[in-house]
C-alpha cells in the first residue's frame, strides 16, 4: 500500500493542473510497473516547499504515521522539500516508523540498496550545508560584534529597576541578596521571566548604559 504527494508552486500552474497531472501519471505508472497498491494521492497546489509545512505533505505524514501505507512516493525530489536538511529529516522519520520514501527523479528509493546509497549520500550533502550554515552565521555574528552592534533581544528592565539594584549594591547587599528580594517582591526580568539569579542581577548592575 502506497500513497503519493504530487505539488506545484505557482498560481498558473494550479489553476491549469498541468504540473500536477504530470507528476501524476509519472507515480501511477511507476506504482503500476512495481505492482504496488496506490492508496491515495495527495497534492497540494500553489505552495512552495521551502519546508515540510503544506497541508498536503502534513496529511501524508499523518497516513503514514499510522501505518496505512508504506511508502511515501514522489515524482521528484523537490516536490517534497527544497530543503536538503528537510528530507534527511523525513528520511529518518521514514526509517523510524518503518515506511518507506521514494523520489523518481534522483534514484531516492529507500526500498532498495541503491535507493538507500543515493539517500545516504544526500544526507551527508545535507550534513555539508548544515555545517555551512552555522559557520556562516558563527562569522556574520563575529564581524556584527567587532562593528559594535549588541546581540540578543533587547532589554525591557526599567531604568529605574537599575538604579535600584546599583543603589542596593552600594548600600551593601551582595548580588544574591538583591536577586532573592527580586524574586520575592514578583518584579519581572529582562525578558519577563519570573526567576532572577545573581549572575543577571551583577550584569545590570554593572552593565553600561
Amino acid at each position: 500500500m502506497e500513497e503519493s504527494y504530487v505539488r506545484v508552486s505557482t498560481d498558473e500552474q494550479s489553476q491549469s493542473g498541468a504540473g500536477l497531472e504530470v507528476q501524476r501519471r509519472a507515480i501511477v505508472a511507476e506504482c503500476k510497473r512495481r505492482g504496488w497498491e496506490l492508496v491515495e494521492v495527495i497534492e497540494d497546489a500553489g505552495f512552495s516547499a521551502k519546508d515540510l509545512k503544506p497541508p498536503g505533505i502534513k496529511a501524508a505524514l499523518e497516513v503514514l504515521e499510522k501505518g496505512d501505507a508504506k511508502a511515501l512516493v514522489a515524482a521528484k525530489l523537490d516536490r517534497l522539500s527544497r530543503s536538503m536538511l528537510d528530507f534527511t529529516g523525513l528520511m529518518a522519520t521514514a526509517q523510524r516508523q518503518g515506511w518507506a520514501l521514494v523520489a523518481l527523479d534522483c534514484a531516492v528509493d529507500t526500498t532498495t540498496p541503491a535507493g538507500e546509497a543515493m539517500a545516504s549520500v544526500l544526507a551527508v550533502f545535507a550534513q555539508f550545508e548544515r555545517r555551512l550554515i552555522s559557520q556562516r552565521t558563527r562569522e556574520a555574528l563575529a564581524v556584527k560584534r567587532s562593528q559594535g552592534v549588541r546581540l540578543g533581544r533587547p532589554s525591557t528592565i526599567d531604568k529605574k529597576l537599575v538604579t535600584r539594584i546599583r543603589r542596593e549594591r552600594a548600600r551593601g547587599r551582595t548580588f544574591a541578596d538583591i536577586a532573592e528580594r527580586l524574586n520575592a517582591q514578583g518584579v519581572p526580568t529582562a525578558h519577563g521571566g519570573k526567576r532572577w539569579y545573581p549572575a543577571t542581577v551583577r550584569n545590570l548592575a554593572l552593565r553600561v548604559a
